[in-house]
């Protein structure tokens, strides 16, 4: 039912970024083979786990898909593989491309077979470049791209954020491209290679908020937007715990000051009365805000955000998000049930089409429960997937 129905993708992708990304093609109706080496992905191992091979991470990474089981390494492996290319829209790897290139399964040797295949390679880096053979990891680009160092402009020690955050922004970035390179093929009726590198993708991200005055040639400053370096700008502690409320333009401050008894303020404080002397003084108003925060529990101050027409939401934890009554109305989480795991929490897709809902079919699934059902939707004959089983080609022989 989804938008992308119809559109094949064989997705040779492992760990986070690249199954990230496929599961949003899937969420959206394209048809996923997932292809594994016949030790399954990695992430199938992080837990929790009710099943072996079953982690909470695998299972919220990889649904809307089918697994096959293949070792690419194996000549039979690879064989297959380029047999379900040939029916395949999109190709989606993160193997490096040199290893790519080794196993046979290049973009030169897919599209060759099939000149319409859109082969998209996620990479750590532009393959132009020095690091082009560098492995990436998560920790790594957000170190690169700047994220550490933002940190310690806000006056704390150098960290990451405690998300995978590079892994699914560029996950993200692959989703746009792949589906700009669909648009493209309907018109031109050929495919061709996309590279999407996770650290310029960073990059790109992080410093378009700030490059500041390194925007300039002579530079202006070292950068920085300082409303995002200021060390107040955080959840705000209340008499009772936490809120996130952001005071942003004009009317929010002139509202917000009403409530609170204290309308002249903006009038009477010159870092109060305009955005620009907010800015420049940013530091102050929010470490002013952080005091005034502090006398009033948490629901008494949502409730006059609410009033004021204010931004602000509660801190939600992990646990507390599965109550808030926004995604209850909105049925955000649903429990289903899994073929193998019982019951799970499954959580929606967030983008809603009119005509084409996206509605997840298919749970995250065993290590190659798809294998046989995909192979003879590809022409293999019964005898054909006995031979491949018993040369290796889904793992160990059989005996």
């Amino acid at each position: 039912m989804g938008p992308l129905q119809g559109l094949r993708v064989l997705d040779l992708t492992s760990v986070l970024m690249g199954p990230y990304a496929t599961q949003i093609l899937g969420d959206f109706g394209a048809d996923i083979i997932k292809v594994e080496a016949p030790e399954g992905d990695v992430t199938r191992q992080i837990g929790p786990t009710r099943n072996a091979g079953m982690g909470a991470v695998f299972l919220n990474t990889n649904r809307s898909k089918g697994s096959v089981a293949l070792d690419l390494k194996t000549p039979e492996g690879r064989d297959v593989a380029i047999r379900l290319a040939r029916d395949c829209d999109v190709v989606v790897s993160n193997i490096r491309p040199r290893a790519m290139a080794r196993l046979g399964l290049s973009y030169e040797a897919l599209s060759a077979e099939n000149p319409r295949l859109i082969h998209a390679a996620l990479v750590g880096f532009d393959q132009r470049g020095p690091y082009a053979d560098r492995p990436a990891y998560d920790d790594l680009i957000q170190g690169g791209s700047g994220i550490a160092h933002s940190f310690v402009r806000a006056g704390q020690r150098p960290s990451y954020v405690p998300a995978a955050i590079a892994d699914r922004i560029v996950g993200l970035a692959a989703v746009n491209a792949i589906l700009a390179a669909v648009v493209e093929r309907d018109r031109s009726g050929l495919g061709q290679q996309v590279e999407v590198p996770m650290f310029e993708t960073m990059l790109a991200m992080i410093l378009g908020d700030h490059l500041g005055g390194l925007t300039y040639d002579p530079p202006m400053d070292q950068g920085g937007y300082a409303r995002h370096l200021s060390p107040d700008r955080r959840p705000y502690q209340t008499s009772d715990g936490y809120i996130c409320a952001l005071i942003y333009n004009d009317g929010h401050w002139n509202r917000f000051f009403a409530a609170i008894g204290r309308p002249e303020m903006p009038a009477a404080d010159p870092r109060y009365a305009t955005f620009a002397s907010r800015m420049q003084n940013i530091d102050a108003v929010y470490a002013e805000l952080g005091e005034i925060l502090l006398t009033r529990s948490t629901a008494d101050w949502l409730a006059l955000f609410d009033a004021a027409d204010v931004p602000a939401l509660p801190m939600h934890s992990y646990a507390s998000a599965l109550e808030d009554p926004h995604l209850v109305a909105t049925g955000f989480f649903e429990n289903v049930e899994h073929p193998s795991e019982g019951a799970i929490r499954s959580m929606a897709v967030p983008t809603r089409f009119s005509r084409s809902p996206a509605q997840p079919e298919k749970p995250a699934p065993r290590l190659g429960a798809d294998t046989a059902r995909v192979l003879g939707e590809a022409g293999f004959s019964a005898d054909e997937i006995a031979a491949l089983a018993q040369s290796g080609a889904f793992g160990r022989p059989q005996k």
